[in-house]
């Protein structure tokens, strides 16, 4: 094992600053729409709209959700630009775009249609940086990394010490341009990674930059090397699986052939019900979500929802750091989702029933099962259904997979944040909550009886695992003391299979 050295440390924190404007949105800027000087600034004073609730949640809708339209774009450009200009000149772009984007949204001065278009372009920078930083991260990491933050507590303090002023808004929503704006300079100290030099025949270059990874003294340490070649047979393996190969030809292989058909509908499933199932509705609506729950005061909201914050970036780390392995991802998954779905039934009773009683129990109950909705969250459909796609797919189509689970992901969630209000406005509350706890309860169904464990699972006979009937998932197991006798072999033998049919064609 290679010695941590200072230069890996300065890399992996510079580069995970990549994950704090989609952090910040969810948290920072989705709390600051709900302080006095933006709504005065944006006219989303409810008072301004007593004849007319639907035209303020669409108003409100737009603001929140345009940012995620644009990431959903982005993602997509950074798959097609990330190997032609390098992870770490794509990550700087990137970084660029969106801090543009949020220097335009401070400036919009209450232009409705500014602000709109401010929160698209800076959405394509977050969007990009959600593909860029983790692709990095993962080819200079011994091991995965992840890293989350979540800002409320920087609305409250802005709320109760500044006047209500466009600055007061402003200020928060600058926020995140110091950390990320001091990485970006951090940036220019950095070089590309180590595979991605390989992989454009920069091998002298992508040895010293992996040295300099490692803190390896000399290119001939036997560690180092063995690291270098095995990025090498990595490349030139991925380069025969995918030379000369179409895009649309990887596509048609995905739908026809049968195992990776149901893999990719499988990861595709799991993103849906992710979406759908209420997360991040309620994670860009907290503040407004507490106070349906009975929490009263601007300041209050804000001071819960930074603790619903915290609670979300503890149990994520926790499980995605390590009991993950330990207890699975089926169980972890169909946990959470179990957790949203009860806490989405207490919710929809209380808003229905005790919402206008000012009855305190239920109140108290209800604040409750608003943060073990987060543990849910967080255990489950917040991190697994990413590890999932990282590990079911053959190198030949994953790529063009995780385009396709990024694009879902992102339009989804923009549907999701788009929605919300106007769920709020015509559902009465309560309909949101039965809405969301019927997607729960059906996923948990669904994925209960397709989705098989994957812990401990070699990526190579993954094909084992998906070889039976997808509603038999449940019961799919890969003995692993026996030589594999499809998996890999049987991936390549699909492969060279429709290769050729596709010749003949």
């Amino acid at each position: 094992m290679f010695d941590i050295n200072p230069y890996y440390v300065f890399t992996v924190l510079v580069v995970a600053c990549g994950g704090i404007p989609k952090g910040y949105d969810e948290g920072g800027f989705s709390a600051s729409i709900g302080l006095k000087s933006f709504q005065n600034d944006f006219d989303l004073n409810a008072s301004h709209w007593k004849n007319n609730a639907s035209g303020l949640a669409n108003r409100k809708a737009n603001i929140t959700s345009f940012g995620v339209l644009g990431a959903a774009f982005g993602s997509i450009l950074a798959l097609a630009l990330a190997d032609r200009l390098g992870r770490l000149r794509c990550w700087q772009f990137f970084v660029a775009l969106w801090a543009s984007g949020i220097l335009m949204q401070l400036f919009s001065s209450g232009i409705l249609g500014f602000m709109l278009f401010a929160r698209i372009w800076g959405g394509l920078g977050a969007g990009g940086l959600t593909v860029v930083a983790p692709l990095y991260l993962s080819e200079v990491a011994p091991a995965k990394s992840r890293g989350m933050i979540v800002s409320f507590f920087i609305n409250y303090a802005a709320s109760v010490t500044m006047s209500v002023t466009a600055t007061q808004y402003r200020l928060v929503q600058a926020i995140p341009l110091i950390p990320v704006g001091i990485a970006f300079i951090g940036s220019l100290f950095l070089n590309d990674t180590p595979r991605w030099l390989a992989s454009k025949d920069r091998s002298d270059e992508a040895l010293i930059v992996l040295a300099r990874l490692r803190g390896a003294r000399e290119k001939q340490d036997h560690q180092l090397s063995s690291e270098y070649q095995e990025i090498q047979e990595q490349i030139i393996a991925k380069q025969q699986s995918l030379a000369n190969v179409p895009i649309w030809t990887i596509i048609k292989e995905i739908a026809t052939i049968s195992t990776y058909r149901e893999r990719f509908l499988l990861a595709i499933f799991m993103q849906t019900v992710a979406q759908w199932s209420g997360g991040n509705g309620i994670t860009y609506y907290i503040p407004q979500i507490f106070e349906y729950a009975g929490v009263t005061g601007g300041n209050t909201s804000l001071i819960t929802s930074g603790a619903y914050g915290i609670v979300k970036l503890v149990f994520t780390m926790i499980f995605t750091w390590g009991l993950i392995d330990i207890f699975g991802r089926r169980r972890c998954m169909l946990t959470g989702i179990g957790l949203q779905c009860i806490t989405h039934v207490y919710m929809a009773i209380y808003m229905s029933i005790f919402v206008s009683t000012e009855n305190k129990s239920a109140s108290d109950a209800a604040i409750a099962s608003v943060f073990i909705y987060a543990v849910g969250w967080s255990i489950g459909l917040c991190t697994v259904q990413y590890l999932y796609g990282t590990e079911i797919f053959p190198t030949r189509i994953r790529s063009v997979c995780y385009a396709a689970n990024m694009a879902v992901h992102w339009f989804f969630q923009f549907a999701v944040v788009r929605v919300t209000p106007n769920m709020f406005v015509s559902f009465d509350v309560w309909g949101a909550y039965v809405f969301w706890a019927l997607i729960c309860f059906i996923g948990f169904v669904i994925l209960g009886v397709w989705a098989p464990e994957t812990k401990g699972i070699p990526m190579e006979r993954m094909e084992e695992l998906f070889a039976g009937r997808w509603w038999m998932g449940w019961r799919a197991k890969v003995d692993l003391t026996e030589t594999p006798s499809g998996g890999k072999i049987q991936d390549q033998r699909n492969e060279k299979e429709f290769t050729t049919d596709i010749e003949r064609f």
